[in-house]
């Protein structure tokens, strides 16, 4: 069975401080590990809706959640979406709102995803499988000017126009390892500590084919209007053009709220010790006057 290490699981339950008849919204499932923290901290009868555009997450954390019944309630779509499923399952003026915006661990280490640059699998990268568009449609159809633009843009990558033309010439790619190798051509290989030559660019194609940027920015301003007066939002990110946008809606925000989270707030020694996939986590938290 799968299991699930939430991040920064005491630093989300400190702001968001879940009491009994609580409602709460996670807007980012995953492996139900923040969900599970609240339907047991709002006992007896507190509530969490549960969005994810994983249909797999959602199946699977369900399974997991199940002995809470009714007081959970899963649903498969897009968290910018928030306002509407809030709207449709009584959750506005809830409590809080939390997104965790790290991608799945369940979604890393599933080869046929396509996610990691480490694994062979597909160029798929799509979080939810019911969008047409794939990580090898952008590399084999888009011109290289556009994916030069996308490298650069959504993964801050330096080299983007020399791995874009190496990318082009290398067509067609049908796997991860495809990809990697049109990386490594025109990459130094990485020195020890360093990060992987296809890091940046498996992250900005990932970025590109779920429209990452734009859903968030529509998740915050619905999120800020679903909570109720002195409700949280609760925001983990882990990567600057995440927290870049979170840390903008939250300050620009002010007249209806207030940011909590003065200095962004990272995990401590010890959990990155415990899970080292949570080492470049952010999270900053708001407040709804």
């Amino acid at each position: 069975m799968y299991t699930h290490t939430p991040v920064m699981l005491d630093e989300v339950m400190q702001f968001l401080n879940p009491q009994p008849r609580g409602r709460f919204i996670d807007a980012t499932l995953g492996g139900g590990g923040h969900s599970l923290a609240l339907l047991e901290r709002t006992e007896p009868d507190g509530r969490v809706l549960a969005i994810d555009q994983d249909e797999s997450a959602v199946a699977a954390a369900s399974q997991t959640l199940l002995s809470f019944g009714s007081r959970v309630v899963a649903v498969h779509s897009n968290f910018r979406e928030i306002v509407r499923i809030a709207a449709e399952r009584d959750f506005t003026e809830c409590d809080g709102v939390l997104a965790d915006l790290g991608v799945s661990s369940m979604m890393v280490d599933d080869p046929s995803r396509g996610f990691s640059f480490m694994r062979e699998g597909p160029l798929d990268m799509r979080m939810d499988r019911t969008h047409p568009l794939t990580a090898a449609d952008v590399v084999n159809t888009h011109s290289e000017k556009d994916i030069a633009d996308i490298l650069y843009i959504f993964g801050e990558e330096r080299r983007s126009r020399q791995i874009a033309r190496s990318i082009s010439r290398s067509r067609p790619l049908h796997l991860t390892t495809d990809l990697v190798r049109a990386v490594e051509r025109v990459s130094r290989p990485p020195r020890y500590g360093q990060i992987h030559p296809a890091t940046r660019t498996f992250q900005a194609l990932r970025i590109y084919v779920n429209d990452e940027l734009k859903s968030l920015e529509t998740f915050l301003d619905g999120a800020m209007n679903t909570v109720r007066s002195s409700g949280r939002v609760v925001v983990i990110t882990f990567h600057s053009l995440e927290d870049r946008i979170v840390k903008q809606k939250f300050r620009n925000a002010t007249l209806s709220g207030t940011v909590l989270t003065k200095k962004v707030i990272t995990p401590g020694t010890e959990e990155v010790r415990r899970n080292p996939r949570a080492r470049s986590a952010k999270l900053r938290a708001w407040e709804r006057n």
